[in-house]
This record gives structure tokens, C-alpha cells and sequence, in this order.
């Protein structure tokens, strides 16, 4: 058992100012991942801030018809949310995909934002991983991938990102909320998590001591017809081998918005922003929706064992907008 400090912060300013305390220190929720991590030796923290008393566990409806979900609410009483059921549906169904009701009723939305990879590379400390040592390289990359990223990987680094709801969250244009030493900032949910590239290691543009405060959900995309479906190996409580999220605005016959994103394809949920270009402005027709996911998925550089991800996350998103525009349309 390696030693390590317990700080229980009773509000955010005591949060941050004890993780500038206290170099290796981690923010604790509820664990699910972190602890997990802790056990495999993956992480050791020098210090672990408790965040589960802040006052972040409301979900709170805005003025301008937003929702203000606060980082400490539990996945299970996210999605069991009358606001979030009823206006931003992908959501819902992307928590209750994402894991079995015990995880859910532990699990944070703050936290769920910061799971790591589930690479078996990275959780093996015999094998050589970039992301959990950089410069030791990817082990995945000619060892066994076929849960691995067919887009945006790179040669450092072909891990997927695993959340369901990050999926959901990117493809409703949400925003993620920050407090840290500089002050409070907000990044599009769609830009919280990074690609690899030459520093696999950083997995999000948090910056260092910052702490999530919250989670925006847009008036745009409320009520606007949304969905999330998910393949897995097994009917439930596993992680996606590809994913979808979309929201769609359907105006006089034509798409006038959409939000399309991919899970388990890449180090981060894949907003697909080509093949909703493709379909701004377009009769949501069977052709037209696969002729914008075919642009998008254009893009994949499967690997010798996964290159049936990309078909795969075809149909799914086939199948998604289909159910979201008028039936007599497609």
C-alpha cells in the first residue's frame, strides 16, 4: 500500500488551493475510475482531494432555457432527470448505457468526464504504454487493437476514450465548466478531450489544479429530437466498440441542424462536423444520410484487427438518424 494524504474540501476555492498543495495529488468523486487505477498502481497520487461535499450536486434549469448540471450529480439521478429525459434524450440514454446501476448511483459527471482509457496496454504496468509513461511506446500498435481508434490516433498512442455520456454531451454542444488558479473558464464539451498526437499523456485541455464545476446543456438542443445507441460485445454494462450520438432540427423539409458524434473511435468522442455540414440544409433522406456518414468516416485508418469499426459505426448512425427524422421522410 503506498501512503497518500486525504484532504476533504468544504468548498471549490479549499479544493484547488489544496491540490496547489500538494504536488501528485488527484481530485477524488466517486472513484469508480480513479481508485481502480490506484489498486493497478497505474496512478499514485501523493494526496487525494475529496470533492463529494462541494455544493456542485444540483441540477439547476436556467433563465435562458439551459440546464446547469453540477459536477458532484450522480450518473443515475442525471438520467433519471425529468429535464434531461424530456429535452436532451441522447443523454439519458448514453448514462443508462454506460454501466450497471451500482456505478451509476457512485459515478459523477465530473468524474465521468475524466475516466481514463480502458487500453489494457495502459492498465499493465509490464507493458510498454506512451499515455502512462511517455517514450516507452504504444504497445497496442502491433500487439492486440481491435478495440482500438480508427480515427485521429497517432503513432504515440491508439487508445479510445470510453465514456458514453462525453458521446452525448459532444454531440449537444455542451460545455464543460472550469474553476481553477487563473479563475473560471467554459470549453465546448466537443473540445474537452484531445487527440494524442506526439503527447498521449494529456488526455483533456484541463489545465493543471483546474477542477470541473459543471456541465452546461444548451437551450439550442433542448427539445430538439436526440439519440444514442452503443455496440458492445455483450447485451449490457460494456464498454462501446462504437457509439453514436445526434441531435437533429428538422425546418420546412430540410436539416437546418445537426449534431453527430462518434464514441469509441478515438482518443476523444469524434464530432463527425463533415457529414454535418453534409447535412445542413439537405432532405433527410436515406441517401443523404449515408452520403454524410460516408464522408465522415472517410477520414478512418483502421488497424490490422479493427477495421470492422468502421462499418459497424455506419449502420449505428444510419440507424440513429433514421429514427430521429420523420418516418416519411426516409
Amino acid at each position: 500500500m503506498k501512503p497518500f494524504a486525504y484532504v476533504r474540501a468544504g468548498s471549490v476555492q479549499e479544493a484547488t488551493d489544496a491540490f496547489a498543495a500538494h504536488p501528485g495529488v488527484r481530485y477524488l468523486g466517486g472513484g469508480t475510475n480513479l481508485v481502480d487505477l490506484m489498486k493497478l498502481g497505474v496512478e499514485a497520487p501523493t494526496a487525494l482531494v475529496d470533492v463529494t461535499r462541494l455544493p456542485l450536486d444540483a441540477v439547476e434549469e436556467l433563465p435562458d432555457g439551459a440546464l446547469r448540471v453540477g459536477a458532484t450529480v450522480r450518473n443515475s439521478d442525471l438520467a433519471a432527470h425529468p429535464a434531461v429525459r424530456d429535452r436532451w434524450p441522447a443523454l439519458s440514454q448514453a448514462l443508462l448505457a454506460g454501466a450497471s446501476g451500482q456505478l451509476r448511483n457512485a459515478a459523477t459527471t465530473g468524474g465521468n468526464l475524466l475516466q481514463r482509457t480502458r487500453c489494457p496496454y495502459f492498465q499493465d504496468l509490464s507493458k510498454p504504454c506512451n499515455k502512462r509513461e511517455p517514450g516507452t511506446g504504444c504497445g497496442a500498435l502491433r500487439g492486440v487493437h481491435r478495440d482500438h481508434a480508427v480515427l485521429g490516433h497517432s503513432e504515440q498512442c491508439i487508445a479510445t476514450h470510453p465514456s458514453d455520456m462525453a458521446v452525448a454531451l459532444a454531440a449537444l454542444d455542451a460545455r464543460v465548466e472550469l474553476r481553477g488558479p487563473e479563475g473560471a473558464r467554459s470549453v465546448p464539451a466537443a473540445d474537452f478531450h484531445r487527440l494524442p498526437g506526439v503527447h498521449p499523456e494529456r488526455d483533456t485541455e484541463i489545465h493543471p489544479g483546474e477542477l470541473i464545476t459543471g456541465v452546461v446543456l444548451p437551450a439550442a438542443t433542448a427539445g430538439l429530437p436526440s439519440a444514442y445507441r452503443k455496440a458492445r460485445d455483450r447485451a449490457s454494462y460494456a464498454f462501446a466498440l462504437a457509439s453514436v450520438a445526434a441531435v437533429l432540427h428538422l425546418r420546412d423539409g430540410v436539416v437546418e441542424r445537426a449534431g453527430i458524434a462518434f464514441g469509441a473511435l478515438a482518443h476523444r468522442p469524434w464530432r463527425a462536423r463533415r457529414a454535418e455540414d453534409a447535412l445542413v440544409g439537405a432532405a433527410p433522406t436515406t441517401a443523404a444520410f449515408e452520403h454524410a456518414v460516408d464522408l465522415e468516416l472517410a477520414a478512418a485508418e483502421p488497424l490490422r484487427d479493427n477495421a470492422y469499426k468502421v462499418p459497424l459505426a455506419r449502420r449505428l448512425a444510419l440507424d440513429v438518424l433514421g429514427r430521429l427524422a420523420p418516418p416519411s421522410t426516409t
